[in-house]
């Protein structure tokens, strides 16, 4: 069995781009998904009547997120090791850079975590649409954070015009390897971040929820969220390792994740391998197969073209199962998680 990891999503942008105000949206429609969060930056996580500003070392614990602030960046790598252990009652980890850090930077802190109970779970970049001439202006190194992206949310996209927006949309889709949603005031579903929550027991008492404190004179108004959309593939026959490979490398930008157990056939030894991808960030898992043998796979993005990455997975099936491809599992070896 695979234990379940803990996935860190790393929330970069300029100042002023809708970081908070995308973090804030997520943490009150979370869908039942419990989410812990790493606050690089000066500034304050505004929860309802709740702030959070200059802490450090800090926890706040609450039935639907934990909320922890470490000024000091230094310090992410011991504060994911507290905050992911086994059985820790967290679905997501977010952290949200400062204006000023480099994304880059922090996605090697995670990729580089040594806890066994973390996964990447993406660099989402925020981008000011109203600001975005003006932005990339005073910050050339724009180009490249939107580029490294896995996920580019355009925020504020009310504020301009039709002809406006879509410009600013093909010129970030222009620049983005990764996939761009459009948004406004940080709407984003937080299933196309995260996976759906697991079943957890109620434990003692039950502190209050970021929904209890809306209860309590908050703002129930509900409004468009920026949506994704998910591709199911099932196939009863192992894939050529080789094959899915130039697959993942050549996939749509729009994929945002993939995710699901893979037969490679005689090539993996019969085992069953368990993929989880985000933007280029690509990892296998070697585990042994419980029940029925078959590749599922779920790829969640936008602007996702069904019939092609149907028909380019299918292109995968594995021609001659019982012939090993040494070559594809070799390269296949470097992205084996452990």
């Amino acid at each position: 069995m695979v234990t379940a990891r803990i996935p860190v999503v790393v929330l970069a942008g300029y100042l002023g781009s809708g970081k908070t105000t995308l973090l804030n949206h997520l943490l009150r429609n979370n869908e039942g998904r419990r989410i812990g969060v790493l606050v690089n930056d000066f500034g304050s996580i505004n929860i309802d009547a709740m702030h959070v500003a200059g802490q450090v070392d800090a926890a706040m614990s609450l039935e639907n997120g934990c909320l922890c602030c470490a000024v000091d960046v230094d310090g992410v790598d011991s504060m994911l090791a507290r905050l992911a252990y086994p059985g820790a009652p967290l679905d997501a980890v977010v952290i949200e850079a400062s204006g000023i850090a480099e994304p880059r930077q922090l996605v090697r802190l995670v990729l580089s975590s040594q806890s066994p109970h973390v996964e990447f779970g993406g660099l989402v970049e925020v981008v000011d649409a109203a600001e975005f001439d003006d932005t990339r202006a005073r910050h050339p190194e724009l180009d490249d954070h939107v580029r490294l992206a896995d996920l580019v949310v355009v925020n504020k996209v009310d504020r301009l015009d039709e002809p406006e927006r879509e410009r600013v949309l093909t010129e970030v889709r222009d620049i983005a390897d990764g996939a761009v949603l459009a948004a406004e005031r940080g709407r984003i579903s937080p299933g196309i971040l995260l996976d759906a929550p697991g079943a957890r027991e109620s434990v003692g008492a039950k502190q209050l929820s970021f929904a209890d404190l809306e209860e309590c004179g908050g703002d129930h108004a509900q409004h468009m969220h920026a949506v994704y959309e998910s591709v199911e593939f099932t196939a009863e026959y192992p894939l050529n390792p080789s094959a899915f490979l130039r697959f993942l490398h050549e996939r749509s930008r729009g994929v945002y994740r993939i995710k699901g157990p893979i037969d490679f056939g005689a090539s993996g030894d019969h085992r069953r391998f368990v993929l989880h991808t985000v933007g280029v960030y690509a990892a296998f898992e070697k585990t042994r197969w419980k029940g029925e043998r078959a590749t599922r796979l779920v790829l969640i993005g936008t602007d996702l073209d069904r019939q092609e990455l149907t028909e380019r997975l299918e292109a995968c099936i594995d021609p001659d199962p019982t012939k090993i491809d040494e070559r594809g599992m070799l390269n296949l070896a470097r992205h084996l998680d452990g």
